[in-house]
């Protein structure tokens, strides 16, 4: 190793060991220490630069990019996302176009540059996921019911932050921002995103499954980050951030049913390049540049809080939720963090965006992280504050519209038509997105093909046929799957459109010219889509017709296998879904509370027979301590003893299952393991 590599790196992590000691010791968050320990060592700073080259931390700083990034999305949870419902969605999406819309507006007023600005809204729209949760543990709120809707926030949050990285990659990369742009950007990251998540939640989760097998730790962490390295290379390929593809499949991995061992095995890994990219944050810094610019860092930290604190409760009680929650979930989310620093890095980085963007990005975030603890302890004062002083007639206004809201969602929970309308919804778009990546591959594979393939059969336009068809045998699974869904939702519409008991006899017929109307105009919608993501790749007249032959003819004798491919795809995602992960097992920092819960408990050994339906499945699957109260505190294997099994241990046949619990609980256990015996057997 270079003798300056070594020193650059023996400087940081002597700077990041220091900043987290003295910071823990005054109970500060430890990102602001990282950041400072970088001003300090950085080579703006005098009397002398330690760092001799910091192009070289740089490079480090984007594997801490990568690697917290994927931290991030292993916290991330399609279920999760599933649960926050309504509040989470209206809220981070009302928080960011606010946000945005101000600090584009403040840039300007500045007199920035139209870019700068741009950038400005993008840095000021996140919250930090980091800094809030970390805040919410320190007090002791991480339990209430208005940090549960605070994270539901914070993870739509994440997800949108990812998208408008993706779309500031591709503004930065024309230099303009059009509604054209815009269109095809989002179009083109729908289609990958599709296509990532629905191929990662299959394949992924059944690799990890796999590698689980060996029971290897070395294994399973250069499997998680080698995908990790690999979906993030793709990315960058394809022309997007590199901490979009990192988020993806951390929260790819995340539903995977070893998200515990995963999560154990990559925490050290994350907390070794976090350091490094926080203090390479630091080394960034002119601290001239914070003292130049210290009026705008001052006006833009109290614009974030103000501006966050009302968009956010706002959001949050537009959503149905009551004022004093509001108001809790808007004092809790007034900071700028991590995702602020990569966009203002990715601006840099592009060559688009001023200087001294960065420093101050950096800047506010500190101080709105220092603000972070104390607002969140005054907003119970606030709420009190709120509650003496607001006329009595808007309380009550504001009371009468959350329970309306509430009525709402309770009506619309009882409608199952509407429920099965909106997931079909949601499959069909899905498929289509999935559709224009295919086509949009299409067009990049006909472009490498013409410019690699001098003599290609046919030229251009065997080139172009090759291509589409190609495209439309790849599509032909999911297409087949569209029409059917239309095919359901027709009936569906028709269905809840025609009152039965006024229409009469005639009901019947009704429904069906519905039915029809609606399947034959969707049908034309299709082909129309089809045509117009074919437009790249579409050959001759000639040509396209002994293509349109072709792919008629194999998609005849592909029907059925497309069904049943497309069927069992969207079983295995199914599988995924179903798998529940339990909480990991009491930690021996609980001790304290044993011996009071502990005090009428036995232990018992259940053996499990040979064809046990519980035959290579995890501890978490059989979920034990959640139906029952029981525990699983020991396995005895063939002679082998394993104390305290980790919830991802398999079972194995004539396994010797040793429970504690109380008496009833162990009788529970006992009945539940013999009533899936029994079940198994019929």
């Amino acid at each position: 190793m270079h003798d300056t590599l070594l020193q650059d790196l023996a400087i940081v992590m002597i700077a990041a060991a220091l900043a987290t000691v003295l910071f823990r010791q005054f109970r500060q968050p430890v990102v602001l220490g990282y950041i400072l320990a970088g001003v300090l060592v950085g080579p703006h700073t005098p009397p002398f630069a330690l760092i001799a080259d910091e192009h070289r931390i740089e490079t480090l700083a984007e594997l801490g990019v990568i690697f917290l990034m994927f931290a991030l999305g292993l916290e991330f949870s399609f279920r999760k996302l599933q649960k926050v419902g309504a509040t989470a969605v209206i809220g981070a999406t009302m928080e960011i176009l606010l946000m945005i819309l101000v600090g584009y507006e403040l840039g300007r007023v500045f007199g920035w540059s139209q870019m700068d600005s741009i950038f400005l809204g993008a840095i000021l729209s996140i919250s930090s996921t980091t800094i809030i949760i970390k805040a919410l543990e320190g007090l002791g709120k991480k339990n209430d019911h208005f940090a549960s809707l605070i994270i539901g926030i914070l993870i739509v949050e994440d997800i949108l932050a990812i998208v408008m990285i993706a779309l500031l990659s591709g503004f930065a990369r024309t230099g303009e921002v059009s509604a054209p742009e815009i269109g095809m950007t989002i179009l083109s990251l729908g289609s990958f995103l599709g296509i990532l998540l629905v191929l990662g939640l299959i394949i992924v989760p059944r690799l990890l499954n796999y590698v689980a097998k060996f029971k290897s730790d070395e294994m399973m962490l250069v499997t998680v980050i080698g995908l990790c390295f690999g979906v993030a290379l793709i990315t960058v390929k394809l022309g997007y951030s590199v901490a979009l593809g990192a988020f993806l499949i951390g929260a790819i991995i995340a539903e995977s049913r070893h998200i515990y061992r995963i999560e154990t095995l990559m925490l050290p890994v994350r907390d070794l390049f976090s350091a490094v990219f926080f203090v390479s944050i630091g080394l960034m810094i002119d601290p001239t540049l914070i003292l130049k610019y210290a009026w705008p860092i001052l006006i833009i930290s109290m614009v974030v809080i103000m501006g966050k604190v009302i968009a956010c409760s706002l959001g949050t009680f537009v959503a149905g939720n009551d004022a004093r929650t509001s108001l809790r979930v808007g004092m809790s989310l007034a900071q700028i963090g991590e995702f602020s620093f990569i966009i203002a890095a990715l601006g840099l980085s592009l060559r688009v965006t001023s200087d001294f963007i960065y420093p101050i990005a950096v800047a506010v975030s500190s101080i709105t992280t220092l603000t972070t603890p104390y607002l969140i302890q005054a907003s119970d004062g606030l709420v009190g504050w709120f509650d003496r002083i607001a006329p009595k007639p808007l309380v009550k206004g504001m009371e009468a519209y959350s329970l309306w809201v509430g009525s709402l969602t309770a009506r619309s929970g009882r409608n199952m038509e509407r429920k099965i309308l909106t997931k079909l919804g949601m499959q069909i778009g899905i498929n289509l997105l999935m559709v224009t990546g295919i086509f949009i591959a299409a067009a990049f594979l006909y472009r490498t093909v013409v410019s690699q393939w001098d003599h290609f059969p046919g030229g251009v336009d065997g080139a172009k046929a090759a291509c589409w068809l190609a495209a439309m045998l790849i599509s032909f699974p999911l297409l087949i799957a569209v029409w059917r869904k239309l095919e359901v939702v027709a009936m569906l519409i028709s269905e809840i459109s025609v009152n039965t008991a006024k229409a009469g006899a005639s009901a019947a017929g009704i429904q069906a010219i519905i039915t029809g109307v609606i399947t034959t105009a969707a049908t034309i919608g299709l082909i129309l889509l089809i045509l117009l993501l074919s437009s790249a790749v579409l050959p001759s007249r000639n040509l396209l017709l002994l293509a349109l032959i072709v792919a008629a003819i194999t998609g005849f004798f592909l029907y059925r296998g497309s069904v049943r491919l497309y069927s069992r795809a969207q079983s295995a995602l199914h599988d995924t879904f179903a798998e529940e992960a339990e909480p990991l097992p009491l930690s021996p920092h609980h001790a304290p509370a044993l011996p009071s819960m502990l005090r009428n408990a036995k232990l018992e050994t259940v053996a499990l027979p040979g064809g046990s339906p519980w035959e290579g499945k995890q501890i978490r699957e059989l979920q034990i301590r959640s139906l029952t109260g029981a525990s699983i505190v020991g396995i005895d294997r063939a002679g082998d003893s394993i104390i305290n099994p980790p919830p991802d241990e398999e079972l194995t046949a004539k396994d010797e299952i040793l429970l504690i619990g109380r008496p009833e609980q162990l009788e529970a256990a006992r009945q539940l393991l013999s009533s899936l015996e029994e079940k198994s057997a019929a």
